[in-house]
């Protein structure tokens, strides 16, 4: 399985409302319910109205489109992060699934993850 690097630095935050939101940025992630708006998209496009912000995250995604009859793909993701120490911020989308951590456990994370058999790409 391949994972591929995502370069820019992501922020993790909740917003008042969506409406400063940039949703045509190449990677925003919102998830909405009934005690917040949640938004994961690169520092420099956190919009103005937010109330919470967390920078300093990096990404990476499982690369091609996963089917939903596959079992445990993030859990070994995961799995193998969390036995390094390694916590994570997940973010599921239809066709896959990214993986954030924080930008001082970012290289490693490629790392453990490169000498568990998954293949890099830059």
């Amino acid at each position: 399985m391949e994972i591929k690097k995502i370069a820019c630095d992501f922020s993790v935050c909740k917003v008042k409302d969506y409406s400063l939101v940039d949703l045509d940025t190449e990677f925003c992630f919102t998830g909405k319910t009934d005690e917040e708006n949640s938004l994961a998209c690169p520092e420099d496009k956190v919009p103005s109205n937010v109330t919470e912000r967390d920078d300093g995250w990096k990404a990476f995604r499982i690369q091609g489109i996963l089917d939903f009859s596959w079992i445990g793909i993030l859990s070994e993701i995961s799995g193998i992060l969390a036995e390094n120490k390694i916590g994570i911020f997940a973010v599921s989308t239809f066709n896959t699934d990214y993986i954030l951590t924080k930008k001082e456990n970012y290289e490693m994370a490629i790392q453990v993850l490169s000498d568990a058999g998954y293949k890099i790409i830059e």
